[in-house]
């Protein structure tokens, strides 16, 4: 029996970062194509707020997110119980309110929103109502999937977009203040100024487990705002998720796994292993397939698992220095691993959360007394599969 023509080129199954900018991109750079994107809410891109550092993209990669970008600045600053500093440098965000209204705009019919997905493959797509759709590849951009093959930390969060009865003060973000109690955990608050009264106030766990509790972070956050002197107007929205912080892992098993099924984003692992910053990965994604002459699903799937090979590879370091933030010492004490670490030259700073540190420079990180016991740190750097984590977790 012939297989049925396919309706698409390329459906993209949820409308996250990551599949949003692929869809876009596509549409931009190759009209031709019959591309669809599936999602589930009534707008893509969820209720989010995704930053990046200039040196975390190229030139011509910054020129095409910008139509995306909400707010813009020239540096940003850290706050520890022993160190402030500041640091230049570019950083924005896109809210997820910009990135949907300009990328719905531009897609136009190859959106479809409010539907929901029963089941999927490689080459086709099933909806709650029984429509099955046919395409060259379907990517599933649904989020990140349970997986035996990693462990994992998670960074939780809970933040809300407060208006303010007066300026708050703040010239630049702050990205991380862990002045604050530290609750059993690495704790620290991110904020970034919207405009002179309007701040979004995020208060930020790395923890062993993807548990949280909304109503003590939204204590925090109003304690918080409280030592700052802030009279809080208005909560103009809230925000919350966990991303994975990956300790350890088996890629060929993760891969092994999907079985030819396409992913992207969080599905695929394509994520900064300590950060969770995954913006980057999405817009090395989207022109990784956009550049494309086959489309077909194994195709899509070589080149999609090649680049989060690639990545993985790139990433082993920082698997370590994850393992020794929470593997080693007692959690409440993780801050001083983060302390340490800002006190290094900008430059590696910089290359760190681009992804791309030199040898020199994982030397340098590593060089001096650690910020934690010395055989822990050991131990730690010597468990390389999820196996010897979860055995003595």
């Amino acid at each position: 029996m012939d297989k049925p023509a396919p309706d698409y080129d390329l459906v993209l199954a949820g409308g996250g970062l990551a599949n949003g900018l692929l869809a876009w991109r596509l549409r931009t750079l190759r009209p031709e194509l019959r591309i669809l994107l599936l999602e589930s809410e009534e707008h893509i891109g969820g209720n989010h707020t995704w930053s990046f550092h200039d040196s975390d993209l190229t030139p011509g990669q910054r020129a095409w997110l910008a139509p995306l970008v909400s707010c813009r600045w020239p540096r940003y600053e850290v706050s520890f119980p022993d160190l402030a500093r500041t640091l230049e440098g570019g950083y924005a965000s896109i809210a997820s309110s910009d990135f949907a209204r300009t990328i719905e705009a531009a897609l136009g019919p190859a959106l479809l929103t409010r539907v929901r997905i029963a089941a999927l493959g490689p080459t086709w797509v099933e909806l709650a109502d029984g429509v099955t759709i046919h395409a060259g590849a379907v990517i599933d951009g649904r989020g990140m999937r349970a997986s035996s093959r990693l462990s994992l930390g998670y960074q939780t969060f809970l933040g809300q977009e407060l208006r303010l009865r007066a300026p708050h003060g703040l010239h630049a973000p702050v990205i991380m203040d862990a002045t604050v109690e530290q609750q059993g955990g690495y704790r620290f608050v991110y904020l970034l100024p919207f405009g002179p009264d309007r701040v979004l106030v995020e208060d930020t766990h790395y923890v062993d487990g993807p548990g949280w509790e909304p109503e003590r972070l939204r204590a925090n956050i109003s304690a918080y705002a409280a030592a700052r002197g802030w009279e809080v107007a208005d909560v103009l929205r809230e925000e919350h998720g966990s991303l994975p912080i990956v300790l350890a892992g088996d890629f060929d098993g993760f891969w092994t796994d999907l079985n030819g099924q396409p992913a992207s984003g969080l599905r695929a692992g394509l994520f900064h292993p300590t950060t969770g910053y995954s913006l980057p990965h999405a817009v090395r994604l989207a022109e990784r397939v956009a550049a494309l002459v086959d489309l077909s699903a194994p195709a899509v799937f070589a080149a999609i698992r090649d680049e989060a090979r690639r990545e993985w590879q790139g990433q082993r370091f920082f698997r370590l220095l994850n393992r020794m933030l929470f593997l080693a010492g007692r959690p409440e004490q993780r801050w001083r691993v983060m302390q340490r670490f800002y006190r290094l030259p900008a430059p590696l700073i910089a290359r760190f959360y681009a992804g791309r540190l030199h040898l020199r420079d994982k030397a340098r990180v590593l060089s001096g007394k650690p910020p934690v016991p010395v055989a822990q740190a050991l131990a730690a750097a010597c468990k390389i599969h999820p196996d010897q984590i979860r055995k003595t977790a």
